[in-house]
Order: structure tokens, then sequence, then C-alpha cells
């Protein structure tokens, strides 16, 4: 049976850790040709080696424009096409109302809606017909978490990118999706409860708890909802936010 991406070539960002990493060995295992990027030159080093033949890493913040020029260059250069965006790159962090800083507002929607936008507006020379463009949301966009507005506005901005993008590329065959994963065992995730172990183990079962499934998900189980809006088994699916949430904005 072949392999779901063979032959493809992919681009995604933020993908040394977590849900990127996650996605860049499947889509690998797969058959693609993939291309990571992240802003640390150690952490890339050590996200190619783990995710194993067919990924390189181009070291870029795409918050930076000079940064997305040099990547998609690079990609031009060594494989002359894109067929699957993972627009993944994001972060955020909790602060109340009354205490929001301009810092992280600026550091919140520069990852999450600027970085989203460039990265797919500057990949357009290089997206065939028939590509894929996916952009991480999340379920903060529609289920409030306190503390955490900046954050979810920044989410809701890159559902409403989704919608219009399908209309502004009709008639070039490249779809956009939306994928939305729930609480996942990511770093930046454990990394919201600080350093403390105690804490971050506290974090995940109160977020778990919210889940209907009754857990949160591993980082690979969103990269098999990426895989599929990525191949071909998803070629008539356009404009949708996919929740790999295990309910937990569903119900």
């Amino acid at each position: 049976m072949a392999n779901a991406l063979e032959n493809k070539i992919a681009v995604i960002t933020g993908g040394t850790s977590g849900i990127g990493l996650a996605t860049a060995k499947r889509f690998a295992a797969e058959g693609a040709m993939v291309f990571v990027t992240g802003r640390r030159e150690a952490e890339l080093a050590s996200a190619v080696t783990a995710a194993g033949p067919n990924v390189m890493g181009v070291q870029a913040d795409s918050t930076k424009l000079e940064d997305l020029d040099r990547l998609f260059a690079e990609v031009g250069a060594k494989a002359g096409r894109i067929d699957i965006l993972f627009a993944n790159a994001g972060g955020g962090s909790y602060q109340p109302l009354g205490s929001i800083t301009e810092e992280q507002f600026d550091d919140i929607f520069g990852r999450n809606v600027k970085g989203v936008l460039f990265a797919v507006q500057k990949a357009l020379p290089l997206l065939v017909e028939g590509s894929s463009v996916i952009l991480t949301g999340s379920t903060t966009s529609l289920v409030p978490a306190p503390a955490f507005s900046v954050y979810g506005a920044s989410k809701a901005a890159v559902r409403s990118f989704a919608r219009t993008w399908v209309l502004d590329l009709k008639g070039r065959g490249i779809r956009i999706n939306v994928l939305s994963p729930g609480p996942t065992t990511t770093p930046g995730l454990i990394g919201l409860a600080g350093e403390d172990a105690a804490a971050q183990q506290n974090l995940l079962m109160e977020m778990a708890s919210h889940v209907p499934l009754g857990r949160v998900a591993d980082p690979s189980e969103i990269a098999s909802a990426a895989l599929f809006l990525a191949s071909g088994e998803s070629s008539f699916v356009t404009g949708i936010e996919l929740f790999a949430d295990g309910g937990s904005a569903q119900v």
C-alpha cells in the first residue's frame, strides 16, 4: 500500500517540538520530504535528528519576514514546490484582563497571527494546484479560558483567515483548513505551569477533567489529524475547522 504523502513536499513551521515535531515524523514516515523551522539552532538540529531521514531544518522565526523569505528561497531551491504547508508556529501565555501588557499582546499576535499570515502569503508562489494549507487553531477560540483572552482572540483570527483565504484563492485548487487541538501534552502547554513537576501534573489533570474522553491528547494524535488534512483523503475538504479535542469544545 502506497504511503499517503509519497513524493510530496511539506513545510512545517514550528516543527521542533510537540505537535509540529510529531507531524514532521508522521509526514516523513508517509513518504514526504519535510522542511521544518525553529527559532533556536540547537533545538532545530535535535528535532531534525529525531524526525529521521527526509526531514530538513531551516532556522527561522515566522514573525520575521526576512526569515520567511530565506525559508521559502531554500525550499524553492531544494524542492521547487510545496504540496503541504502546515503553519503551526505559535504560542501564548496567561494574563488576565487588567494585567495584559503590550509586550505580551505583540508576542502572541506576532506568532499566531502575523507569522501565520506571512508564512502563507510568502509560500503562495510555491504552492501547487491541489496543495493543502493547514493552520493551527485552538479550542480556546470557542471555549474561553480564564486569563487567556489574547491567545483565544489570536486563534479566532486564524479561523477567520481560513474562511477568507479560501475565497481569495478560488480557482487555484489550494485547500485551506484549520486544525484545532484540545489540550495536548506539548512543552508549550506543560510550560504554562512553570517548571514545578507537581504543578505541571496538576495542570494536565485539571485540563483532562474538562475533556469528555477523560484525558489530554498525545501530539501523535494531532499529527494523525494533520495527515488527513494534508493527504488526498481530504481532497474535497476546505474551509473547515477540524477539532481534534476529545470533544472538549463540542459538548
